[in-house]
C-alpha cells in the first residue's frame, strides 16, 4: 500500500514542502530515500520505540521510505511525526484520507512524546501558501507558528493525539492568538530608559542622531564612562518594529532556535552582544547545517560590539560587505544561504590597551607604538563604514551626586520617530529603502545635495582629514538626518559641521592630541 504525509524542509529562510511516501510490500527491510541526514536515518529507531510505548509495533514488512523532492537535503528531526503516521497509515492504522489536508512536523522521543522542532514559523507561511487546511506540530511550537492566520495550527503533545486526531477519534480546536493584540501591547515595555542616564549629553546626541537614520556608531572612551550602559538602552529609543519586519525577524529566531516558547512575535528590535571571543561562523551564519548568525538574529535591530578591538580581525573583516549589502550570502561545497541582515553597528572601544589614555583622572602606562597597534586593529575600511565616531568621557563623582535625571527615553523616542516618518515619506518609492543610513549615491546628491557654503566646508574637512569618498557619503548622511531631526527641508551647513565632528578618529591626529 502507498501512502502520502506532507512536511517541510527549511534551508536558510527557503521553504520546501516535502512529500513523505511510504510503500510497504512483504518482507523485513526498511529503506530510506532522499537525501536524508544522520539525524533523519536515525528516526526509524526512534519511531520503533515511539510505537512501542503507545500500544503499537513497527510492521514486519519490507518498507520503503521515499522523501520527495530527493534532490533537496532533509536534515534535522522534524521528520519524525510524519514518516511515524505514514508508517501507520500504510499499515490500515491510521485513516489516510485526511493525510493530504494537513502538513505535520515534530520530532519524537521515545515514549511518544512530541519535542520541539527549528523553524516552525516559516513552515507555516508555506502550509498556507501551498493551501493546506491544517498544521501539525508539537505543542512548545504552538503560539510562534499560530502567528499564520488562514491556517488551522494545532498543538500536540504525544504521537497518540495526532493519531486519534487523524482517525476522528478526539476533536481538537486549533490555536487562535490575536496577533495584533499582543504585538502592540509589547512595543513600549522597556527595562532599561536614558532618564536613568545622568550627564554624557553629547553621547545621548550622538545616539538619537544614529537611531533617527538607522546610522552606525562608535563610541570610545575609558573604562566606566558609560559605553555599554548608553548602548543598552539605544532600543528604547528605536522606532517600533512594523508588523511586516516583526514576522521577517520573528522567522529568522525561529529557524535559529532562539524564541522562547512563550513567544509569538518578535515585537521590540532585537539587540545583539555577542562576546568578543566570536568566531567567524557564529558572526555571519554558516555551520554543517547552516544557522543564521548574530547578524542575522541581530536583522531589523542592533548588533553591539563591546570592546571591539578585542575581536580578531579576521572576524572584524567579514563585518565589511554585509553593511553595505545587508545581506550575507553563506556558499558552501554543498549549499548556498543568503540571510537578511539590516542592523544598527554599535561598538565601543577604549582609548588604548590599558584604557586610560587621555583620562584626566588616571595616569596611562601605554607607549605610542601600543596605542597605535591598538588602534589599527580596526581597519580603515571597516571604519569608514561607521557613520559616527563619538568620544565619551566618565562623569566625575561630585558631578554625578548633583545631577538631575536625564531625559526620558520616551521623549527621545518621539523625536526619532517623526524623523523617521518623514524619511518614509521620501523613500516611499524606492524598494528597501527605509531610512537615511540605506541612500545610495544617487539618492545622496537628491536629496542631501549641500548648498556652497556647507560644500565648502566639506571640502577643507575632506583635505585636512583627508577623507576618503566613503566617508563622504556618510557624513551627507548624517546631515540628512541631523536635518530631519531639526524638521528641515534643506540640507544646511550647520547640519554639515555636526555631520564632520562625528568623524573624529578619521583625524590624522587623534592617537597624538589625546581625547
Amino acid at each position: 500500500m502507498l501512502v502520502k504525509t506532507f512536511c517541510a524542509a527549511v534551508n536558510g529562510l527557503e521553504v520546501t514542502t516535502v512529500t513523505v511516501e511510504v510503500s510497504m510490500s512483504r518482507g523485513v527491510q526498511f529503506h530510506l530515500t532522499g537525501l536524508a541526514d544522520t539525524a533523519v536515518k536515525e528516526s526509524y529507531d526512534r519511531i520503533k520505540a515511539a510505537l512501542v510505548n503507545n500500544g503499537f509495533k513497527m510492521p514486519t514488512m519490507d518498507i520503503t521510505v521515499n522523501l520527495s523532492p530527493a534532490d533537496i537535503k532533509k536534515e534535522g528531526s522534524g521528520y519524525d511525526l510524519p514518516l511515524a503516521i505514514g508508517i501507520l497509515a500504510a499499515n490500515g492504522k491510521v485513516e489516510s484520507e485526511r493525510l493530504e489536508q494537513f502538513m505535520l512536523v515534530g520530532e519524537l522521543g521515545l515514549d511518544g512524546h512530541l519535542q520541539p522542532i527549528r523553524g516552525a514559523l516559516p513552515i507555516a507561511i508555506r502550509a498556507r501558501k501551498e493551501k493546506f487546511k491544517g498544521l501539525i506540530v508539537p505543542q512548545q511550537n504552538i503560539r510562534e507558528a499560530a502567528v499564520v492566520n488562514q491556517l488551522e495550527v494545532y498543538g500536540m503533545e504525544t504521537l497518540s493525539d495526532v493519531i486519534k486526531f487523524m482517525n476522528g477519534d478526539t476533536s481538537y480546536a486549533p490555536t487562535v492568538i490575536d496577533t495584533r493584540r499582543e504585538f502592540y501591547e509589547q512595543q513600549n515595555v522597556f527595562e532599561l530608559d536614558f532618564a536613568d542616564v545622568r550627564g554624557q549629553e553629547s553621547v545621548k546626541r550622538a545616539l538619537e542622531v544614529a537611531a533617527a537614520g538607522g546610522h552606525n556608531l562608535i563610541m570610545i572612551g575609558p573604562p566606566g564612562s558609560g559605553k555599554s550602559m548608553l548602548a543598552k538602552r539605544l532600543p528604547s529609543i528605536l522606532p517600533p518594529l512594523s508588523l511586516a519586519e516583526s514576522l521577517e525577524t520573528t522567522q529568522i529566531h525561529s529557524v535559529a532556535g532562539k524564541l522562547n516558547r512563550d513567544t509569538s512575535l518578535i515585537s521590540q528590535r532585537p539587540f545583539r552582544a555577542p562576546h568578543h571571543t566570536i568566531s567567524q561562523v557564529a558572526l555571519v551564519g554558516g555551520g554543517n547545517n547552516p544557522q543564521p548568525g548574530e547578524i542575522s538574529l541581530a536583522h531589523n535591530g542592533v548588533l553591539f560590539l563591546d570592546e571591539m578591538p578585542e575581536l580578531s580581525r579576521s572576524v572584524l573583516e567579514v563585518l565589511r560587505q554585509p553593511l553595505e549589502d545587508r545581506r550575507i550570502t553563506i556558499s558552501r561545497a554543498k549549499y548556498n544561504v543568503e540571510y537578511p541582515c539590516s542592523f544598527m553597528l554599535i561598538a565601543s572601544m577604549n582609548p588604548c590597551p590599558c584604557g586610560y589614555y587621555g583620562d584626566p583622572s588616571h595616569n596611562c602606562v601605554c607607549t605610542p607604538g601600543q596605542i597605535q597597534r591598538y588602534m589599527n586593529k580596526i581597519s580603515g575600511p571597516l571604519l569608514d563604514r561607521i557613520d559616527i565616531h563619538c568620544e565619551i568621557q566618565a562623569v566625575p563623582f561630585a558631578q554625578l551626586s548633583q545631577m538631575q535625571p536625564g531625559e526620558p527615553s520616551e521623549i527621545i523616542r518621539e523625536r526619532v520617530i517623526k524623523a523617521r516618518k518623514i524619511q518614509e515619506e521620501r523613500f516611499m518609492n524606492y524598494k528597501g529603502i527605509h531610512c537615511n543610513a540605506m541612500m545610495t549615491e544617487k539618492m545622496l546628491h537628491q536629496f542631501a545635495e549641500p548648498d556652497a557654503a556647507s560644500l565648502d566646508m566639506l571640502r577643507m574637512a575632506m583635505e585636512r582629514l583627508k577623507l576618503s569618498a566613503r566617508a563622504y557619503s556618510r557624513i551627507l548622511k548624517v546631515a540628512r538626518t541631523i536635518a530631519d531631526l531639526e524638521g528641515s527641508e534643506k540640507v544646511q551647513s550647520h547640519h554639515i559641521a555636526e555631520a564632520i565632528g562625528y568623524r573624529n578618529l578619521d583625524r590624522g591626529d587623534w592617537a597624538e592630541r589625546g581625547i
